[in-house]
């Protein structure tokens, strides 16, 4: 495994739609696992292929909860969206901004796993909102675009 570079907002690879992945691959096997890798060492919680500069329908999550743990998505789909919930985001690829986004309750994903089995995910709250923002990746989409209000930390001399 390998951490790879994240590309930052202004790379126009970030704009781009990603292509589908035709089937799970050693080399997709080993795109998954040095995805998890850069997202865990980044300290992040969702990491898409085109953040790392491969333009293809490839998305790693992990919420942090006490249930899910790393979760490895090839052409992750949302099949059914509903809810609404408003909370702060952040990205990997705009470091330094923070802003509240509207993103829905509860998702359904349909996607291959790294072994090539076609799952879903019932996702309600907070993956439900990694899910969505890593998707909107695939389709070059950030953040960014959608936001509400930008968050300013102000940071207390001591």
């Amino acid at each position: 495994m390998a951490i790879r570079n994240i590309r930052i907002e202004g790379d126009p690879i970030l704009r781009k739609v990603c292509r589908e992945v035709p089937e799970v691959t050693d080399r997709i096997k080993i795109l998954l696992d040095d995805m998890g890798e850069t997202m865990y060492y980044a300290n992040g919680v969702g990491l898409a292929a085109p953040q790392v500069g491969i333009l293809k329908r490839v998305i790693v999550v992990d919420p942090h909860d006490d249930e899910t743990g790393l979760v490895k998505l090839v052409n992750p789909e949302i099949i059914e969206a509903d809810g609404e919930q408003v909370g702060v985001e952040g990205c990997l690829s705009i470091p330094n901004f923070n802003a509240t986004v509207k993103r829905p309750e509860h998702v359904k994903v349909k996607y291959l796993d790294e072994n090539g089995k076609e799952k879903i995910w019932d996702a309600h709250g907070f993956p439900a909102v990694i899910l969505s923002h890593e998707i909107d990746h695939l389709n070059g989409v950030l953040f960014r675009d959608k936001y509400i209000e930008e968050i300013s930390y102000e940071v207390e001399n001591a």
